[in-house]
Order: structure tokens, then C-alpha cells, then sequence
């Protein structure tokens, strides 16, 4: 399928630019959803992307020791008032190596509630690599409806394998409720790093939940966010240690203005060869930070910004 038969419009291709996916990325395995419906998708010699038959969504196989292979599988909501729910199960053949790039941008200019509710499982064979990018994106105008996204991550390791997810939410995302579920087995690891900014009235809500089964399973939890104005966050962790294993949770937040985030650690050792840390700091700008970049020249809000970007990169 060329560009010409994907017949994309600009306001859709722009919204697919925040998703960091160009128009260019459409070709060989892809699958592009548009308000609420299948757009365009297409496989490649080594990975089939097929409809659901009993549910909205897709099936993605990539078969066995497939390596370098790259799939975009992009979301865009630009009418007001939808409510997606899309179901897409990942099946990752042995010793493979690829990357999945995924993401949802809405762009409502009305008066109701846009919400796209993705549920992605990710069945990931012995020896696997997946290296899995989420971003989420919203734009509106003050008299518009809310923005509303709510991912679902469960994710299925076997022996070997290992999964690293980048997720991001930096803008113009109302609600969230963001739900990650993990099963690792034997030498398998899985490796999350999530950046989250709010502002004005917005909520954020993530929840971790990882079961190390195997023999010298592993995660390792990075969440860093940044919360302004009225918005509420919450992070949730729940690591169980069940076998020889290690696990890592880390949640840092910077608070500002009237802002409030909370960290709730919970963390399980079912066998006495796990080893498990989890550590949070929330607290704001330190003031020498402020002072030290304002001697440059910046501006107090020049240093904030200068400050908060380089904190969520």
C-alpha cells in the first residue's frame, strides 16, 4: 500500500507527527485506527497483522527469529464524542528482536468526551526481545469536551525473553488510568520507564503489578512525572518475588502550585531469594536549582521549564 492509497488527511497526519510516526512509517507491517475504526494496515514477510473476528482490534504474529523488523500500530480520535475500545494481542516468536511503536492522539474541538481504551497483550516466546514505545497525546480547547485514555498492558514473558516499555504522557490528557500486569519466567526481565506531566484539573493514575515466577526473573520500574496547577497523580506498584528474582520500582515527582501525587509501594518477597527495592521521592523545584540557571540569564519560568524537561526526558 502506498501514500497515495492511504489517503491521509493533514489534520490526521499532524496528530500522527506528536505520536513521533510519519507518514512514511505506514508501509510493510502497520495497522492505523481512525475514530474508532480500522483505517489501513498492512503485514510483511515476517509479521501478519489480522481484524479480530469476535472483537474490535488486531491480531499481530511475528514469526520466530525475526530480527530489526519495526511495527507502527498508531490511534487518532479527531471527532468529539467517541468512545474506542480496541483490543490487539502481540504474539512474539522465538528469538526474535523488534520494536513496536504505539500511541494514541485525540484531537477534540467539541463539547463531549473523547476515550480510547486500549487493551494490549503481549505474549513473548523464549529468547524474545521487545523493545515496546507508547505515547499519548491530547489537544483541545478550554470549551471542549475531556480528552480520556486508559491503556491496559498484560504481558506474558517465557524463558529468556525480555520486554522494555517507553510510555509517555505530556499533553492535553484529561484521565488516565493506566493498568500494567506482568508474568515472568525463568531468566526473563521486564523494564519500564513512564513519563507523565499534568496540569490544570487533569488526573493520573498508574498501576503495576508484576508476578516474578521465574528462576532469576527481574523488572525494573522507572516512573517520573511532573504535576502542576490542580492536578492529581497517583502511582500504585505491587512487585511479588515468588522465585529466586529481582525487582526495582522508582517513582519520582516533581510537585508544583496546588498539585498533590502520591505513591503507593507494595512489595512481596514469597521467597527468600527475592530481592526487592522500591523507592519514591516526591517534593518540588529546589530553589539552588532555580538560583543556579537564573545567574545564566534564565528567567524563573525560563529555569522551571529548563528544569522540568530535562527531568522527564
Amino acid at each position: 500500500m502506498n501514500m497515495a492509497e492511504l489517503n491521509i488527511s493533514k489534520d490526521k497526519l499532524d496528530i500522527l507527527g506528536k505520536l513521533n510516526v510519519m507518514a512514511e512509517n505506514l508501509t510493510g507491517a502497520f495497522s492505523l485506527r481512525v475514530d474508532g475504526s480500522p483505517y489501513a494496515k498492512g503485514s510483511s514477510a515476517n509479521v501478519t497483522i489480522t481484524a479480530k473476528k469476535d472483537l474490535p482490534g488486531i491480531d499481530i504474529r511475528v514469526k520466530a527469529g525475526t530480527k530489526g523488523e519495526k511495527i507502527h500500530i498508531p490511534v487518532i480520535l479527531t471527532q468529539t464524542g467517541i468512545k474506542d475500545l480496541v483490543y490487539n494481542d502481540f504474539y512474539i516468536g522465538e528469538d526474535c528482536d523488534v520494536e513496536i511503536v504505539a500511541g494514541c492522539g485525540i484531537h477534540n474541538h467539541g463539547h463531549e468526551d473523547s476515550a480510547h481504551d486500549g487493551i494490549h497483550s503481549f505474549h513473548i516466546g523464549k529468547n524474545a526481545r521487545v523493545f515496546y514505545s507508547e505515547k499519548h497525546y491530547g489537544e483541545s480547547t478550554a470549551q471542549s469536551g475531556k480528552n480520556i485514555m486508559n491503556p491496559t498492558t498484560i504481558i506474558d514473558i517465557a524463558e529468556g525473553g525480555y520486554m522494555e516499555m517507553d510510555t509517555v504522557q505530556i499533553s492535553g490528557v484529561d484521565n488516565t488510568i493506566r493498568k500494567t500486569k506482568g508474568k515472568l519466567g525463568d531468566g526473563a526481565v521486564l523494564k519500564i520507564t513512564e513519563r507523565i506531566m499534568t496540569d490544570g484539573e487533569q488526573y493520573a493514575e498508574t498501576q503495576f503489578e508484576v508476578d516474578l515466577d521465574g528462576v532469576d526473573s527481574g523488572t525494573h520500574v522507572i516512573s517520573r512525572s511532573v504535576a502542576r496547577d490542580n492536578s492529581k497523580q497517583l502511582f500504585i506498584s505491587n512487585v511479588n518475588g515468588n522465585n529466586q528474582c529481582s525487582g526495582h520500582t522508582e517513582c519520582d515527582a516533581i510537585i508544583m502550585d496546588a498539585a498533590s501525587v502520591s505513591a503507593v509501594p507494595k512489595i512481596s518477597a514469597n521467597s527468600t531469594d527475592a530481592s526487592l527495592i522500591h523507592e519514591a521521592a516526591i517534593g518540588k523545584i529546589a530553589g539552588e536549582q532555580l538560583v543556579k540557571l537564573m545567574t545564566l540569564g534564565l528567567t524563573e519560568k525560563e529555569a522551571e521549564d529548563r528544569i522540568i524537561n530535562g527531568f522527564i526526558q
